[in-house]
């Protein structure tokens, strides 16, 4: 019986992006659109992770530098950064600026490492776990969409 519940074990699709070094998981179910780095209108007054906003397809969406929210080194452009366009639940869309996609992978829950929060550690909050790459033997931080979208959300909306 016992192998019939591994056997079962959903696996969730994630979304493998790098900002700097690192490699991040996105949860598909909050990617609403990858698009290719294009004009951020600055808006002012605005965090310092917020690069600005973008029409997309008339819709206005603000965009966030995932490098600037982590403290990393700021980004260069490449051929290869994105923009990750996310849906996090009863918010509205918001964009997070990345290096590069670099895959899909599935992890079930075992495949995940749950973090313990560190109440003292600010970014630890936006990381969920970190899932290991047995493809090709990476860690992967998995981000947790809801924490990192929401404090951005709360600082606009005052």
């Amino acid at each position: 019986m016992e192998n019939t519940v591994e056997v079962m074990e959903e696996k969730v699709q994630y979304i493998v992006v790098k900002a700097g070094v690192e490699q991040y998981g996105i949860d598909v179910k909050y990617v609403d659109n990858i698009v290719r780095i294009q004009k951020i209108t600055r808006v002012p007054k605005s965090l310092p992770y917020y690069k600005g906003v973008i029409n997309l397809r008339g819709e206005i969406i603000p965009i966030m530098s995932l490098r600037k929210k982590f403290n990393i080194e700021d980004e260069e452009y490449t051929s290869k950064t994105r923009i990750i366009i996310l849906k996090p639940e009863q918010q509205e869309l918001i964009g997070v600026i990345v290096d590069r996609v670099n895959e899909v992978v599935n992890f079930s829950e075992s495949d995940i490492e749950k973090l313990s929060i560190d109440n003292k550690d600010e970014l630890a909050k936006y990381i969920s776990g970190v899932g290991k790459n047995n493809d090709n033997d990476t860690l992967v931080s998995i981000l947790n969409i809801e924490n990192l979208t929401a404090d951005g959300r709360d600082a606009q909306a005052q």
